[in-house]
């Protein structure tokens, strides 16, 4: 990760953490969930090493970045405001109107409204994961993956606040992130409550390369 530079930016009325390298256009990098821009660090260095200008932030909420209390203050016109602040700040429309758009999972879906709102902004758009959904106002995003996949899905079991913080904390936030982050089961992710992962927790951890960890964990830096 030789070269790449850490910035806080204030936007929208948060601190947000970037990461960025080289010098050209300007592609924006969004993350998934649970990752940080950590998650394009080969990317920053593979497409700063071509020519471009890589930057990738900490979304709201995540790492580095401000968290806001409230659940209101994370729509997605919140998250896109974010970051039309960042490009407004970093790349002025009067140097760069428009700008190359990477996103990954929930970096995807922002990408896409980030695409609706403000097309002015963005040059091209390439997503990972998540295709684009239209809306419908019969489609409640809870309710339904409540119903297809029942109370212990992932996202249904993060709803009440601190809940799943402090089951996380019972096994460790290392442990936490680390089976998010090598969990190989290919289904929905399923946290039932004192059987979070589906394994004791003594036992190792396998990742998707086969190796076996145990709880520890190195988190990348400029994260919380």
């Amino acid at each position: 990760m030789e070269g790449i530079q850490h910035k806080t930016a204030s936007v929208n009325g948060i601190n947000m953490h970037i990461a960025e390298k080289g010098e050209g256009p300007l592609i924006l990098f969004l993350h998934g969930f649970p990752e940080l821009w950590y998650s394009w660090r080969n990317q920053i260095n593979g497409l700063a090493a071509l020519g471009y200008r890589a930057l990738a932030p900490d979304l709201r909420g995540y790492g580095g970045t401000d968290a806001p209390d409230s659940v209101a203050d994370y729509t997605c016109c919140h998250v896109v405001g974010d970051l039309i602040a960042l490009l407004d700040t970093v790349a002025p429309q009067e140097e760069e109107d428009k700008v190359f758009v990477v996103g990954h999972d929930w970096g995807a879906i922002i990408a896409w409204y980030l695409c609706l709102f403000r097309p002015d902004r963005v040059k091209a758009l390439f997503n990972l994961s998540v295709p684009f959904i239209p809306y419908d106002p019969r489609f409640k995003p809870v309710e339904t993956w409540k119903a297809f996949y029942g109370k212990d899905h992932y996202i249904v079991r993060f709803q009440e606040p601190g809940v799943m913080e402090a089951e996380f904390a019972e096994i460790g936030v290392g442990r936490a992130v680390l089976e998010l982050l090598s969990y190989r089961v290919p289904d929905p992710l399923y946290l039932p409550k004192g059987n979070l992962f589906g394994h004791p927790l003594d036992s190792p951890v396998i990742c998707r390369h086969g190796c076996r960890r145990k709880t520890r964990i190195t988190m990348p830096p400029n994260s919380k």
